[in-house]
């Protein structure tokens, strides 16, 4: 909601004088040109007056004041000069001074220009709007002046210049003279001019925009405001905190080595790209903007503000918590009184008072209420950054749906009782729509870097770490290396995470160019469970390192199953705890000193630089949950440990082939894994699965593997004995459902393992393909049943299961690895089917999702419905994509009725999917037109989107006496102007698993509540 005051309002606030307030609390609207006692000329002249000496004097109303008042009193000047600059063009125009009193009288009864709300320009809603909206304001006011006018006998006296000038200059003087007076104020209160970004000192404006790091923009902005006001010594603790934390890292050197820097957040904090929306926008289409500190400051300065929160957005890592520590260093302590509430460590049950005053104490180390620390502020406005609400919503579960519209109503409570304070709450993006907006809410989103973004943070790394690099004999970090892997370094930590990375020997600058995505991940992950190992375990032999690291690696392999199996990006900490149990077996849990043991969740997450941990405190006890900085490492991990489990299975397989004893690799742990989520629907997962699969498993054992895995397929169906991991029960699913996931994943890593597409007699271990080709009918039956929608889309659309005829007229299958969206009709079962009739011609068609579900299920049914639409499919539209009025069905009622029917018509012509749709329809209304009254036809024509049969029809229409030849002429004319229905795009590229389709997945990211 933009911030609006009434010119009323705003006249009272500022103490506006007597003559015109009273008229005021008279009249309505234009009574402001005169009433009573007061003529409309001594009117104007009071109204000018507070749009001239009364700014002259506006310094004085607000110098002594708190922030807040000034804020108020700044922003009802802009109502007053809103109106004043309209008033003031008025007294200019001649032809008034003409009105008898009598004329005036008349005038006096319309609506209330007075106390027409008035909008505020601010960082969201740009000077350029503000002008637009203003000047349609003075256009309508204008316009009720001008048909009052009419009304009078002078409106007959006057020429037609003197008409025009009424109508057409009033509204662009009164905008001009807006500016003029926008300009003064901007001149003697610089912080009006942070609402609109307007500077008019051009030098000034170009240094504010090159200072795009460590939000110095703030500072810039907010320092010409003369400073007024001193905060309390009891404060000072809490300002030089804020300010010291600009000479502190980035995050903890903890782990750096000895002589490496890690930049300042004065020097190292590049400014984030943002997105921002309010009330019922979308995501999709808002700029991406690049002036965080100008939008920061011109939002404090402003009265919203302090009446609804300022919620920001972001990924894990993406610098959110950075945010508040430098906003809370860079605003000016005689202005604002910043203080950040960590909520992790504020009890989650809470209310909001008792959260800030719990914020109040970790920062000053004592106690003191929030109307003590309002005082002692000496009149800066208090800016509470609560940092973590996703962390409250995560770690305790606890439903926190009205929680920003109690922080809101919190404000306006504070407000009205002198205690007014701004509100920043951050908070993950993935969990936002778990929250209700307050409708005022502004919600900015943070934006991954960009290239020129990285390139500045990466030119920071280098310089600071230039003696470290020299000394040590390496190079810089390389910036084609990082751009090589811009979905890491796009988030702020994750790209300190790739610099740390590359400083141990230029790891990362000897990454091949041609290294797939996965040999990254393998060595990034490496290294650090390398660096864990060596903080907790140092002097370890090379072999004992290596499994010590294995272990971290297959510990942190569970945590990405946890989240996997869940379909969570995140874990609690007891149900990390219960897996590794299960999985792993017990373990003594580490004990340091006196303090408590270390959970095993603990234990494993450690300090791994890309994995977050959410805490909350709830009745004393300390919450956690643990997420990876990026999806992308749980999906390697996720692959990791599979591929681990099959290459140890392929090796157990080749060394008892050599020895000539049959085995059967225990796969109970695989089972366990895999049978509560289909990996299918991570993408990255199915191809880092393949990579490592090829890496890892020696060309001569994968057929081994293969085999093995085929058996596993074709038995999964059957009873088994118990197993040690039975216990293992990520989430409450039923025995067909995890059936159908663990035959599912089965299928996919047989297919994966072989070298070329497998043959249903392969996967099902018979020689008899009919025997196959029942049983796969029965599999794929309940995998349509038992996975979710997400789970089977995601499924069809990675393996590609194609028919064919051998040469003795016996139908086979085969299933392959394929993602491509072009399909090819013979692939069919109805196509393959022996049969004396020559099958339909053969054609290719992208994205036809149902086709390959066809074809995936072996469905006869579905296969007889495709024949009898083949030609549809051929001549109007590929796209037989549920919906629901079937174009295909309004068709055929229209080409199969017994008469013309102008219903059936209608629905056809409103559902039109293509030109050759259209034009069918168009022809058979052109044959039926004759039988028809010419009006239904018309109409008929009218609702037809354009196209040249639909212009030929209109002008041979024209011709018949039974139609209203006006509207056909005007609908001619408008020929050209109307849209035919849209058009499938040639071979639309369709991903393996369609975004959004994936619970918890995050891509695409959830809008914020009541936004679509």
């Amino acid at each position: 909601m933009r911030q609006i005051i009434s010119y009323r309002d705003a006249v009272a606030l500022l103490g506006g004088p007597t003559a015109i307030t009273d008229v005021l609390d008279k009249v309505t609207c234009l009574a402001l040109f005169g009433t009573g006692a007061i003529d409309l000329f001594d009117a104007r002249a009071e109204a000018v007056r507070l749009g001239d000496a009364f700014l002259r004097g506006l310094r004085d109303k607000v110098k002594g004041l708190s922030r807040y008042d000034s804020t108020q009193r700044l922003a009802a000047a802009h109502s007053v000069i809103v109106v004043a600059a309209f008033l003031d063009v008025l007294r200019e125009v001649d032809v008034l001074r003409d009105l008898t009193p009598e004329d005036q009288r008349r005038i006096t009864d319309s609506s209330d220009l007075a106390e027409n709300h008035i909008w505020l320009p601010s960082p969201a809603h740009p000077f350029e709007e503000v002008l637009s909206d203003l000047e349609a304001v003075y256009q309508m006011h204008t316009s009720e002046l001008v048909s009052f006018l009419k009304g009078l006998r002078r409106w007959d006296t006057w020429d037609e210049t003197t008409r025009d000038r009424l109508s057409t200059d009033i509204p662009a003087r009164a905008l001009r003279r807006y500016e003029e007076l926008f300009r003064r104020l901007v001149a003697d209160f610089p912080e009006v001019a942070c609402w609109s970004d307007r500077i008019d000192h051009q030098a000034t404006r170009a240094e504010i925009r090159q200072l795009g790091r460590g939000l110095a923009g703030i500072q810039e902005h907010l320092a010409r405001v003369p400073p007024t006001r001193s905060p309390s010594d009891r404060l000072a603790v809490l300002i030089r905190s804020n300010r010291a934390a600009l000479g502190s890292p980035i995050v903890s050197a903890a782990r750096t080595p000895r002589g490496m820097t890690i930049p300042t957040l004065e020097q190292g904090y590049v400014n984030p790209a943002y997105r921002v929306h309010q009330a019922e926008e979308t995501w999709a289409g808002l700029p991406r903007r690049n002036d965080l500190d100008a939008f920061l400051a011109g939002h404090l300065t402003l009265p919203q503000a302090t009446a609804d929160p300022l919620l920001v957005l972001g990924q894990p890592g993406a610098g959110k918590s950075v945010l508040t520590r430098v906003l809370a260093a860079r605003l000016p302590a005689a202005e604002f009184l910043p203080l950040r509430v960590e909520l992790r460590d504020v009890p989650a049950d809470s209310d909001v008072l008792a959260q800030i005053e719990h914020g109040i104490r970790a920062a000053l180390d004592e106690p003191m209420s929030w109307p003590e620390f309002v005082h002692a502020g000496g009149g800066a406005l208090p800016v509470v950054m609560l940092d973590g609400f996703d962390e409250l919503l995560q770690a305790t579960g606890v439903n926190q749906t009205d929680y920003l519209e109690r922080v809101a109503r919190f404000q306006r409570d504070q407000a009205d009782k002198g205690r007014a304070l701004a509100v920043v709450v951050t908070s993950r993006t993935a969990v936002a729509d778990r929250a209700r907006l307050p409708a005022g809410t502004f919600v900015i989103r943070l934006e991954p870097f960009d290239d020129d973004q990285i390139s500045q943070w990466v030119t920071t790394w280098n310089h600071d770490n230039d003696g470290y690099f020299r000394e040590r004999g390496l190079r810089p970090l390389p910036m084609d290396k990082v751009l090589a892997v811009r979905k890491l370094a796009g988030q702020p930590l994750l790209l300190l995470m790739l610099a740390l990375y590359d400083a141990d020997a230029n790891a990362l600058g000897k990454l091949p160019d041609n290294a797939h995505e996965a040999e990254l991940y393998e060595r990034l992950l490496h290294d650090f469970a390398v660096r864990e190992v060596g903080k907790t375990r140092p002097g370890l032999t090379d072999a004992d390192l290596e499994r010590a690291v294995e272990d971290e690696l297959l510990h942190l392999s569970i945590t990405a199953f946890a989240m996997f199996n869940r379909g969570l990006q995140w874990i609690a900490e007891p149900d990390l705890d219960a897996d590794l149990r299960t999985l792993l077996g017990q373990e003594t849990r580490r004990h340091q000193g006196l303090r408590r043991p270390v959970s095993r969740a603990e234990g494993v997450i450690g300090g791994f630089f890309f994995v977050h941990t959410s805490r909350a405190l709830r009745d004393d006890e300390r919450l956690k949950t643990y997420e990876f900085l990026h999806a992308t490492f749980g999906e390697y991990l996720v692959a990791r440990l599979v591929v681990r489990e099959l290459a140890d299975m392929a090796q157990e397989l080749a060394s008892a082939e050599s020895r000539r004893r049959p085995t059967r690799p225990d796969d109970a742990y695989l089972r366990a894994l895999l049978s509560f989520a289909a990996l299918t629907v991570r993408a990255p997962t199915v191809d880092f699965l393949r990579h490592g699969l090829h890496r890892t498993v020696p060309p001569g054992e994968r057929p081994l593997l293969t085999r093995y895995l085929c058996e596993l397929f074709s038995d999964s169906l059957l009873s088994r004995p118990g197993s040690a991991y039975d216990a293992y029960q990520p989430v409450r699913a039923e025995l067909t459902a995890q059936c159908a996931v663990h035959s599912a994943n089965l299928l996919l890593l047989a297919v994966l393992s072989a070298d070329e597409p497998l043959a249903g007699t392969e996967l099902f271990r018979t020689e008899q393909p009919e025997h196959a080709n029942e049983r796969w009918r029965r599999i794929a039956r309940l995998w349509h049943s038992q996975l979710s929608r997400a789970e089977w889309d995601a499924l069809i659309h990675t393996l590609h299961v194609r028919h064919f005829l051998r040469d003795d007229d016996t139908r086979v299958f085969r299933v392959a690895f394929d993602r491509r969206p072009v399909f090819e009709s013979h692939d069919l079962v109805f196509f393959t089917w022996p049969a004396p009739a020559t099958n339909p011609a053969r054609f290719r068609a992208p994205g036809m999702s149902w086709m390959r579900e066809i074809s995936f299920r072996d469905d006869t049914t579905l296969g007889h419905l495709f024949a009898n639409l083949y030609p549809y499919v051929t001549e109007i539209d590929a796209n037989l994509a549920a919906h629901p009025e079937s174009p295909v069905a309004n068709l055929l009622a229209v080409l199969l009725s017994d008469s013309p029917n102008v219903e059936k018509f209608a629905r056809a012509l409103r559902r039109a999917t293509t030109l050759e749709y259209l034009d069918r329809v168009l022809k058979q209304l052109e044959q039926d037109a004759p039988l028809m009254p010419g009006d239904d036809v018309l109409t008929l024509l009218e609702i037809a989107a354009d196209s040249d049969r639909r212009t030929l029809m209109l002008r041979a229409l024209a011709d018949r006496p039974d139609v209203d030849r006006d509207k056909v002429a005007a609908l001619l004319a408008r020929q050209g102007q109307d849209q035919p229905g849209p058009r499938p795009p040639a071979y639309r590229e369709v991903p393996a698993v369609r975004p959004g389709d994936v619970p918890g997945d995050g891509q695409p990211e959830p809008a914020p509540p009541g936004v679509p």
